[in-house]
């Protein structure tokens, strides 16, 4: 396996694909974090890939299901998963996970 960290992003690969893990930065929003880990996933550049984060999934819902309470406590651990064309994204409150669809 061979691995090489790189910012916010870790590249992993195993011999069965390429997978991306990216760490968000404090008060970075989900959304941001899938379109940068998604766009690093495929080599291109988060501000030119063509792959629209909105044609797959809602951002601004994506964004409140990780966003604080009205109370303004802090939401319980979960997760999100879905499909982007040859990929999976796993995001958690800290992490997005890009890796081959199975």
């Amino acid at each position: 396996m061979s691995k090489q960290i790189t910012g916010g992003s870790t590249y992993e690969n195993d011999g069965g694909g390429r997978e991306v893990r990216y760490d968000r930065d404090d008060g970075e929003p989900p959304s941001v974090a899938v379109a940068t880990a998604l766009a690093t996933y495929h080599g291109d550049d988060v501000t030119t890939t063509s792959t629209r984060l909105y044609d797959h999934i809602d951002p601004e819902a994506l964004d409140a299901l990780f966003a604080d309470r009205y109370d303004g406590g802090g939401r319980r651990a979960g997760d999100v998963t879905f499909d982007v064309g040859d990929a999976t994204i796993s995001v958690r409150s800290e992490s997005v996970r890009v890796y081959p669809r199975e």
